[in-house]
Parts: structure tokens; C-alpha cells; sequence
């Protein structure tokens, strides 16, 4: 009966290490859910997503079959329930909850209840992961999904060898790496981080290289899909610099998030403790063992394998990331190495908490336990002070943009877009009631604001006939930019902005008489007006 008892009382303790952290993370990630404007690539979600038949296959196949599954998953839920901010955010945020639970889950596996909700809490209380989780985007679906897998590759390798493979957990594996691929192809470099822990525990190796090669029959259509796409969907990536190196760390560490949100007096510091304790866990196994020698100390036998799955989930995909980016396509942007983040938690809390520092413990350190906590404070603080500024900040606010152009358009009006994406984000919030009918006419590109066509990464000027044409009929003409390019950017993104330039210059010859507005800051959407 007593036994029972502590059974029952184990397995609460255990829930509430779970459900307390995914509980915070939940509040976090809808707190203000709908309050930020959306931005480019939200209303190209939005806008692809809501095509149908034809249309449909054409925009979700744009990208070489990239967030496949997540403009499916975007396209039902927007026929059902509409196109409101917080249908298209919810996802995210629901994903962004999961990804704080499975932390938790993996860090009881491996560790204690203690470790567990500490890795929660610190996940949940994560800027990118916040921020990702209010955005219709596939970034944050993307990393639960990769999180799931990890906990199923544990759970298939962390085994004596004479227990079988449970089916279920197998099953579990491959459809969450199926489906994180078809979120994102950067889900390839967790698979590598997984191989790379395999290739030191082959008598674990079966199950999963079963599954890998089960996943990877599953994404062959991706593969047809990418390679008829090639990789001009990142010529805005550019390539690995320091600035961009320092970008992925201030990610992973959860110490800030440029140039979305501005770094704050204490996003180095928090950057500097976390990698020091990263550090520490990855390089600590020598003089763990060399202590242990010395005085005695009981040795972990788990320590190596949740050592090399921690250490290798977060390193080895940075590590592939930046060896592609410098010898072929920049794929290095710090969104896509969100996958690394899920681990960072984990290992601090292992650090300050579980005492894993190579693998020995000391038998009583009550002073090494409060220092601990500490540390752990300190880190949730330090986190929460970069988080809460974020809160309703818009960081390319196109609801400001389009207001601003409503309240001054004129009769005869037109409107120009660079890229012509911008169409997508400015249509998202003039609808298409009586704010579209006294809109101006939309030239470029030109169309019904009733049409919801997708322009996307669509960098078109006006020519020479066009701003003729345009010139006889428009009074005034405005001009919507946000994404033009960038002077030290790639070769593309360079192209771009000159194409711009060359295009107010053409505009401002014909429309000398001009004011312009500024709404955000990270992307900013330059809004211009221009007449005779």
C-alpha cells in the first residue's frame, strides 16, 4: 500500500515538473498574441494559404516545397474559422507550449524531476521562442516537431540492449521527423545530430537508421519539390560573418533576438553566462572522471549518451549551418538554427541544478545547491528582461502603414509596391469592405483589391510604359517599400535595392512634390507619396 502510495506520489511530482513550466509557457506565448502587426512573411502565409485547388498546390510549391505542412494545416483552419490573427497565430503558440512540455519530458528522462522543470521554465521564458510562437510562421511548429523526435531518439537509444523497441515510440520518431521536415528542411540538421550521436552507440543504431531512411522515403516528394525550386528563396541569406555568428548565439541562448527587438543592458551578460555554462557541461567529462579518481565520488553511467545527444543537438546543427553557408548556399540565418535551442535549456539546468560536470557527485553540497539556484534565477530573470519588452512591439508594422495611407489617400490616387509582396501585408488590413473601395488604385502590381493573388519575393519595377500610363491617370502616386535589399547584403539582395533606387528616381521626376513616413524599425516599411 505504502509503495503504491509513493508510486502515485511520484508520478504527480512528475506531471507537475511537466505541466507546471508548459503551463507558463503557454501564458507567455498567448499573452498579447494578437497584438503585433504582422509582417511580410506572415501575410504570405496567410495569402498562400488561403488560395484554393490549383492556385493552391502552385503557391505552397513556391518555395520547393518549404512549410509544406504548415500552409496545409494554415489552409484548413483559415476555411473553418476564417482569417483572423489569432487563428493564424494559435498553431504557433500551441507549438511553442509543446516545445516547453517535451523539454521538460526529455530532461525527467534524463536527469530528475528537479532538472525537468527547470529546463521547462527556462524554454518558456525564451524571446525567440515567444516570438516565433506569436507568428504565423512554421518556425515554431518546426521546433516542437524536432523536440518530439529527439524525445523518441532517446527514448529508443537510452535502453539496456536486451529490452526490444517499442513500437509506438518508433512510430512516434518517424512521424515527427516526417513532419518536421515537411515544416522545414533545416529539420535535416537535427537528423544529423542525431547521427552524430549513433556514431558512437551503433548497438543502438538499428531502430533509428530504420527510421531515418522510413523518413526520408516519406520526404521524397519534398526532394522533387526542392530541387525543381533550387535555393534562390535565400538570396537574402547572406554569408557567415561575426555579426551573423553573434545573431545565432544571442538566438540559442535566449539573450536577445536582432534586429527584431533591440539588445537590452543585460543581453551580454546573459549571453556570456550561458555559453560559459555550455562550456563548462561540454568540456567538464575530463575532470569529472579525473575527480572522481581523486576523491571517491560516484560516477554517472548515463552521463556519456545524454551528454553527446545534448552537446551534439545543439552544436552539430551551427556547426553543418555555417560549414554550408561558407562553402556553398548561406543558409546560416538564425531562425533556422532555432532547432538548437531546445537543448540550451536543458544543459543549464543540468549544470546549476542536476550537478553534471562530468559526471561526478558530490554527496552533500548544500552550499554548491544554493549557488545553483541561484545561477538559475538569475538566468530566468535575465531572460524575462529580454522577453517582456517585447510585448506589442511590432517590429514592421503594416497595420500602422496602412492606416497612415488610408487617412491621407485622395481621389485619383495610386499605390506602387517593392517587392510586390508588400501587396499581400497591406491587403491583410484594408480587407475588402469600404476601407478597399476608397483605397488607392494599385498599380504595381495592379489588380482588384479584391484579387488575393501571392506575390512573393516578386521584385518588379515599373517600366518605362508603364510609368507613363501610370503618370496620365494618377494624381498622386504612393509608394509601399519594406525588404528593398540591402547595400551589403548578397549579390541579389544588392540588385534589388538598386532596382529601387532606380525606380524613385523614375517616380520622382514625374512626382517631384514628396513626403514620406516611417512605421518599425527592424524591417521598416517606408511609405512615400509623391504629386505634381
Amino acid at each position: 500500500m505504502t509503495r503504491g502510495v509513493a508510486r502515485r506520489a511520484s508520478r504527480v511530482g512528475d506531471l507537475v515538473a511537466v505541466a507546471a513550466p508548459s503551463a507558463l509557457g503557454a501564458a507567455l506565448a498567448f499573452s498579447g498574441l494578437g497584438t503585433r502587426s504582422i509582417w511580410l512573411d506572415e501575410a504570405a502565409s496567410v495569402t498562400i494559404a488561403s488560395q484554393h485547388g490549383a492556385a493552391l498546390g502552385a503557391a505552397m510549391a513556391h518555395d520547393g516545397g518549404n512549410m509544406l505542412a504548415y500552409y496545409a494545416l494554415l489552409h484548413v483552419l483559415i476555411e473553418v474559422f476564417g482569417r483572423g490573427i489569432l487563428v493564424l497565430r494559435t498553431p504557433s503558440a500551441i507549438a511553442a507550449t509543446c516545445t516547453v512540455g517535451l523539454v521538460a519530458v526529455i530532461a525527467r528522462h534524463l536527469y530528475d524531476r528537479r532538472v525537468a522543470a527547470v529546463s521547462g521554465v527556462l524554454t518558456a521564458v525564451s524571446l525567440p521562442l515567444v516570438f516565433w510562437g506569436q507568428d504565423a510562421r512554421a518556425y515554431a511548429l518546426l521546433v516542437a516537431l524536432v523536440t518530439a523526435s529527439f524525445l523518441a531518439f532517446v527514448l529508443l537509444v537510452d535502453r539496456a540492449p536486451d529490452v526490444g523497441i517499442s513500437r509506438v515510440t518508433w512510430v512516434g520518431y518517424v512521424a515527427a521527423t516526417t513532419l518536421a521536415m515537411y515544416m522545414s528542411f533545416v529539420a535535416l540538421l537535427a537528423v544529423a545530430a542525431q547521427l552524430a550521436v549513433l556514431s558512437t552507440h551503433r548497438h543502438r543504431a538499428r531502430a533509428v537508421l530504420a527510421g531515418v531512411v522510413a523518413t526520408g522515403v516519406l520526404s521524397l516528394p519534398l526532394a522533387v519539390l526542392a530541387h525543381d525550386r533550387g535555393s534562390g528563396q535565400l538570396f537574402w541569406v547572406p554569408p557567415p560573418s561575426p555579426s551573423q555568428i553573434g545573431g545565432i548565439l544571442n538566438a540559442v541562448t535566449s539573450s536577445g533576438f536582432a534586429p527584431n527587438f533591440p539588445l537590452t543592458a543585460t543581453s551580454q551578460a546573459l549571453e556570456w553566462v550561458s555559453v560559459a555554462l555550455v562550456a563548462a557541461f561540454a568540456c567538464a567529462p575530463a575532470l569529472g572522471r579525473r575527480r572522481a579518481r581523486d576523491e571517491g565520488l560516484q560516477l554517472d553511467p548515463r552521463t556519456a549518451l545524454r551528454r553527446r545527444v545534448l552537446i551534439a543537438w545543439l552544436a552539430v546543427p551551427i556547426a553543418l549551418a555555417l560549414a554550408e553557408s561558407a562553402v556553398g548556399q548561406p543558409i546560416s540565418d538564425p531562425r533556422n538554427l532555432l532547432v538548437a535551442l531546445p537543448p540550451v535549456g536543458i544543459v543549464l539546468a543540468a549544470v546549476t541544478i542536476g550537478g553534471d560536470l562530468g559526471g561526478a557527485r558530490p554527496r552533500g553540497a548544500p552550499s554548491a545547491a544554493f549557488v545553483g539556484w541561484c545561477v538559475v534565477a538569475a538566468l530566468v530573470a535575465l531572460r524575462a528582461l529580454q522577453l517582456a519588452p517585447s510585448y506589442g512591439v511590432s517590429p514592421e508594422n503594416w497595420r500602422a502603414a496602412v492606416q497612415y495611407v488610408l487617412r491621407d489617400t485622395h481621389p485619383g490616387d495610386c499605390i506602387a509596391f517593392y517587392p510586390e509582396d508588400g501587396r499581400m501585408a497591406f491587403s491583410y488590413y484594408l480587407g475588402t469592405g469600404a476601407s478597399a473601395r476608397r483605397a488607392p488604385r494599385a498599380v504595381l502590381p495592379a489588380g482588384s483589391w479584391r484579387a488575393d493573388a501571392p506575390y512573393v519575393e516578386r521584385y518588379v519595377s515599373l517600366s518605362p510604359t508603364d510609368l507613363a500610363r501610370v503618370s496620365s491617370s494618377c494624381t498622386r502616386l504612393w509608394i509601399v517599400a519594406s525588404h528593398q535589399g540591402q547595400r551589403s547584403g548578397t549579390p541579389g539582395s544588392v540588385a534589388h535595392l538598386e532596382r529601387y533606387h532606380a525606380l524613385e528616381a523614375a517616380v520622382g521626376s514625374l512626382y517631384p512634390h514628396r513626403y514620406a513616413a516611417h512605421f518599425g524599425y527592424a524591417a521598416v516599411v517606408d511609405v512615400t507619396v509623391g504629386s505634381r
